[in-house]
């Protein structure tokens, strides 16, 4: 093999392109270990839905959120604001104020999951009289 050939031989190696990678198999939520069981648990929490829901107006410090949020303890508010900020929903910005504070703010991502949570939220108002009704007549059936 000549010069010319481990040129051109290594030069075709580094430009070969893999061709399209097969499908992955798509996260399955009814398999025990399928981490999207933990995101939708996450999603079902009502401190996150709230707060989501608040901050995707404009972002907040934590004292207005937890003002605006009746029975959220400062704990669970921590809590969960750690946890959007980790899964990508919101983003911390820390003030250079006297006391320190602190902003969050909605991520793009976030945005995403909003507006889907939108949804929910607008069918738990339109619905609570009806599943209430329901609760007293299954109650007072005896089934329960």
């Amino acid at each position: 093999m000549t010069a010319i050939d481990v040129r051109v031989k290594n030069a075709t190696s580094r430009n070969l392109v893999s061709g399209p990678k097969p499908p992955a198999t798509p996260p399955d939520p009814y398999a025990a270990g399928c981490p999207t069981r933990m995101l939708l648990d996450r999603i079902g929490d009502k401190w996150m839905v709230l707060t989501l829901s608040l901050i995707r107006d404009k972002p907040r410090r934590f004292n207005a959120l937890r003002r605006e949020i009746e029975g959220v303890t400062q704990k669970m508010l921590s809590q969960t604001l750690k946890q959007m900020d980790r899964d990508g929903l919101i983003t911390r910005t820390v003030l250079p104020t006297t006391p320190v504070s602190v902003e969050y703010a909605i991520t793009p991502l976030g945005q995403t999951l909003a507006a889907v949570l939108d949804g929910l939220q607008l069918w738990a108002r339109d619905h609570i009289a009806d599943v209430l009704t329901a609760r007293r007549l299954y109650d007072g059936s005896g089934r329960g």
